[in-house]
């Protein structure tokens, strides 16, 4: 446990990684992490990315609300199944009004979810020229199953934290590891290992593409069957109109720090292989302290996000 996070209190809202395994909040200011603070949490809370044990949860909450003194105000990610990811084009619509109704209607043709059943959200990507000299607006949308959000937004409220946003877990990843990062010409494959393993395809700091691997960091050959999951997820991504190839692949969480696992997994990739730096540039060094930065990856791309 770090320094308790009450001292920070109006310093904003602090970014909750909810993991199968662990507890992590961390509280950024500017390009310094203020405050960070991770607790283990009990098997079978959490499972596959979903709330599995509702009062469990609750009570790991609790406890480690206690302990770290976290703020009430809490920005949640989720990475699970239950989640559908689609990159459309849309002509540039400037009335935010029109532009919902426009999206919302494509939503109902690019996605295989009863709109009524789902949360949507969307992030413009970019805008692109036409060779008609049209520009178009390149739009990430995000639906989620409703039921499955409520579970989590529930938990934390009955544990007496008030959830002020939703957040992909993805989105959160680049976000800290591709701050400021210019726009390339390829795509970056970025890999976070933890109590889930989680992919992101972004360009720049553009997340086009996510989706949660079945394969456990530390599992018996885990690299054969990550670069399986992994090399599948591209060729989805590259299904995608437009889309640019990967140029590299970014290994962030926990099991980026086993380096036989990196070692087999750039050769099985055939692409090449980094392990990011756990906190993106953020100046964590007395917050996090001896623990492991690995842990705060999504938590920071999280508190980072208020300001997005």
């Amino acid at each position: 446990m770090r320094l308790p996070l009450r001292n920070y209190l109006s310093r904003g809202t602090v970014g909750l990684d909810i993991d199968r395994r662990f507890l992590a909040a961390v509280q950024a200011d500017g390009g310094q992490i203020v405050q960070a603070d991770s607790m283990e949490m009990p098997d079978g809370l959490v499972r596959d990315g979903e709330v599995a044990d509702a009062d469990g949860l609750v009570a790991a909450l609790k406890e480690f609300a206690g302990l770290s003194g976290i703020p009430k105000n809490v920005r949640l990610g989720i990475a699970n199944q239950q989640i559908v990811v689609r990159l459309v084009e849309l002509p540039v619509i400037e009335n935010e009004v029109e532009r919902d109704a426009a999206i919302r209607f494509q939503a109902a043709e690019a996605i295989a979810m009863p709109l009524e059943e789902a949360m949507l959200d969307y992030q413009i990507a970019g805008y692109e020229e036409t060779p008609e000299g049209l520009t178009r607006m390149r739009v990430v949308l995000v639906a989620a199953r409703r039921a499955m959000i409520e579970a989590y937004v529930e938990a934390v409220k009955n544990a007496g934290m008030k959830p002020t946003g939703i957040d992909l877990d993805a989105f959160a990843l680049v976000r800290v590891l591709a701050r400021n990062a210019p726009h390339a010409d390829s795509a970056r494959v970025f890999c976070h290992l933890a109590g889930m393993s989680n992919l992101a395809i972004a360009v720049g700091d553009s997340c086009l593409f996510t989706r949660p691997l079945s394969t456990a960091w530390d599992d018996p050959d885990a690299a054969a069957r990550l670069a399986d999951e992994i090399r599948l997820s591209m060729d989805y991504y590259m299904a995608q109109a437009k889309a640019l190839p990967a140029g590299d692949a970014m290994l962030s969480g926990p099991g980026s720090r086993d380096e036989r696992l990196v070692a087999d997994l750039g050769a099985q990739l055939s692409l090449p292989t980094h392990v990011a730096d756990p906190l993106g540039g953020l100046d964590g060094t007395q917050a996090v302290g001896d623990d492991d930065p690995r842990r705060y990856t999504v938590a920071a791309g999280l508190s980072l996000g208020e300001a997005a």
